[in-house]
C-alpha cells in the first residue's frame, strides 16, 4: 500500500542518478583521478559514505560501470527526516541533539533531511503566502527525499500528528518503501490518543513500518491500545550543556519554556503565579517561547495585575542553558503532553519541577520524587506546590536529587546503544555492517 509501480520507478530512477553522480570520477578533484593503468585501488570520499573501490580493468572514466566496483561501506548510513532548527520545538531540538551525538561516531553516519527545506530562490516569494508556502515546501521536499534517502541504509523519520503527519512523515515513508529502505518511525506527539483514534491512515502506516519508536511509556501504552508495537527510547539530555547546580535557599525565580499554544495552557501558569506573587511580591516569572496565544497571555498578565513577568520570545536551543541557570523553579501547565525535553533540561540544571499531570508527564515525573504534580488546569495546586518548595528546603533538595538521577538514563552513552541496536535490527542479515564499536562514550 506504500506506492504504485510508477512511484517506485520514479524513485529508483532518481536514486540511480544520485548514486552515479556521487561515484562518477569526473566529479572528483583532479588529484583524485586515476591514471589509466591496468589495476588500481584507491579510497574515494563523498558525503555521507566512505567507500573503497578496486578497478580490475583498464578504466574508461567516461563509461565506468558499477560492475567494475567493489564497494565496502564502513559505517551505517542513517537519513534522519525531521524539522530543522528553523522550526523551534521539541522535535527539532531532539533531532539536532541526535545528529550532533552521531557526529564522528565509529559506527553511524547520520545526516538531516529537513521537512522544512529552503525552496529555490525563484519560489521563495511564494512562501510568504499562507497556503502557497505549504505547496512550495512540499514541492521542494519530495525531490529532496528521493535524493537523500537513496543513499541511506536506514531511514529514521520523526513524526508528529494530524495534518503534519500527512505532510512530512507519510511522504518519507512512501519514498523509503519505494526504495526498499528500512523505516524507523519515531512518533513524538502527546496528541497520539486522538490522532490514532481519528486516522485510519495513520494506524495503517504505523502497522507497516519496520519499527515504531516512542520516547515514553505513555506513548507505548497508547500504541498498544491500538494493537501497535513500539520500542521506547528516551529523549536525549546533554549534561555538558545543562550544568547541575543546587539552589539553597531557593529564590522565587520561576521559568516556563512552553510555547504559547492552547495545548500548553500557559494561562494556567499565569494564574498560579498570581497566587505565588501574593505571598512573594518580589517573585519573577520568565516565559520563553512564542505562538498564537501570546496576545491573549499578555492581556491576561495585565488583567491579573502581575509584576515581574517577562516574555522573552523564542530562544535558540543553544542559548537555553543560560535561561535555566538564571532561575530557581521550573513550572509548566500543559493539558496535553508527551515527554517534554524542557523537563529533562530542568532536571539536568537542578531546577525543581512543578507541572500538571498531562499525558506522558507522570511517566517521567513521579510526584514527590522527581517533582510535584497538579491536576490539569488546576492553578491553585500548582501555586501551592511552588510555595511548598520555597518553604521546605528538604523537599526541594529531595526532588532535585531524584530528578537529576533520573535524567542520567537519558544521556547519550545510555541512549546511543539503544539506537544503534535498533538500526541494525532493521537491516537484512546479509547487510554485513560491523558490530558496534565500544567507545569511551559507552563505557
Amino acid at each position: 500500500m506504500f506506492g504504485s509501480g510508477v512511484f517506485a520507478t520514479f524513485c529508483e530512477h532518481h536514486a540511480s542518478a544520485a548514486a552515479a553522480a556521487a561515484l562518477h570520477p569526473l566529479r572528483l578533484p583532479a588529484r583524485r583521478r586515476v591514471a589509466q593503468t591496468r589495476a588500481y585501488s584507491q579510497t574515494v570520499h563523498w558525503r555521507p559514505r566512505v567507500a573503497s573501490y578496486e578497478v580490475t580493468t583498464n578504466p574508461n572514466w567516461t563509461g565506468l560501470s558499477f560492475a567494475e566496483l567493489r564497494i565496502d561501506v564502513s559505517k551505517l548510513q542513517v537519513a534522519v527526516v525531521a524539522p530543522s532548527l528553523g522550526i523551534l520545538g521539541g522535535q527539532a531540538v531532539q533531532a539536532d541533539r541526535l545528529l550532533q551525538a552521531w557526529r564522528d561516531d565509529p559506527d553511524v553516519d547520520a545526516w538531516l533531511v529537513p521537512i522544512n527545506p529552503v525552496p529555490p530562490r525563484p519560489l521563495r516569494l511564494a512562501t510568504r503566502v499562507k497556503y502557497l508556502r505549504t505547496a512550495v515546501t512540499e514541492l521542494t521536499y519530495l525531490p529532496l527525499l528521493v535524493r537523500e534517502l537513496a543513499r541511506a541504509d536506514v531511514v529514521h523519520v520523526f513524526s508528529a500528528s494530524y495534518f503534519s503527519f500527512l505532510l512530512a512523515p507519510l511522504p518519507a515513508i512512501l519514498v523509503a518503501r519505494a526504495l526498499g529502505r528500512p523505516i524507523v518511525l519515531n512518533y513524538r506527539s502527546g496528541e497520539a490518543p486522538d490522532h490514532l483514534q481519528r486516522s485510519a491512515i495513520a494506524r495503517a502506516i504505523l502497522a507497516r513500518v519496520d519499527c515504531n519508536v516512542v520516547p515514553s511509556r505513555f506513548l507505548a501504552g497508547v500504541f498498544a491500545s491500538f494493537g501497535l508495537d513500539a520500542t521506547i527510547i528516551p529523549n536525549i539530555v546533554d549534561l555538558e550543556r545543562f550544568s547541575f547546580r543546587e539552589r539553597e535557599p531557593l529564590q522565587p525565580r520561576l521559568l516556563s519554556t512552553r510555547n504559547f499554544e492552547p495545548l500548553y495552557n500557559v494561562a494556567c501558569t499565569l494564574r498560579a503565579f498570581r497566587l505565588v506573587q501574593d505571598r512573594w511580591p518580589e517573585a519573577t516569572l520568565t516565559l520563553v517561547g512564542g505562538g498564537r496565544d501570546e496576545p491573549a497571555l499578555r492581556a491576561l498578565a495585565s488583567e491579573l495585575g502581575l509584576e515581574h513577568v517577562t516574555f522573552t520570545g523564542r530562544v535558540h536551543p543553544g542559548a537555553m542553558a543560560a535561561s535555566y541557570a538564571s532561575h530557581d523553579i521550573y513550572i509548566q501547565s500543559p493539558n496535553i503532553d508527551n515527554m517534554p525535553t524542557s523537563v529533562l533540561e530542568a532536571y539536568a540544571s537542578g531546577l525543581p519541577v512543578v507541572s500538571t499531570e498531562a499525558g506522558g508527564v507522570p511517566a517521567m515525573l513521579t510526584n514527590g520524587e522527581h517533582g510535584l504534580l497538579a491536576p490539569p488546569n488546576d492553578h491553585r495546586t500548582l501555586a501551592a506546590h511552588v510555595l511548598s518548595l520555597l518553604d521546605d528546603p528538604a523537599l526541594a533538595r529531595r526532588v532535585v536529587c531524584g530528578a537529576h538521577s533520573a535524567c542520567l538514563e537519558c544521556t547519550w552513552p545510555r541512549v546511543r546503544q539503544q539506537w544503534l541496536r535498533l538500526y541494525q535490527s532493521t537491516l537484512p542479515s546479509s547487510a554485513g555492517h560491523p558490530a558496534p564499536a565500544v567507545t569511551g562514550r559507552d563505557q
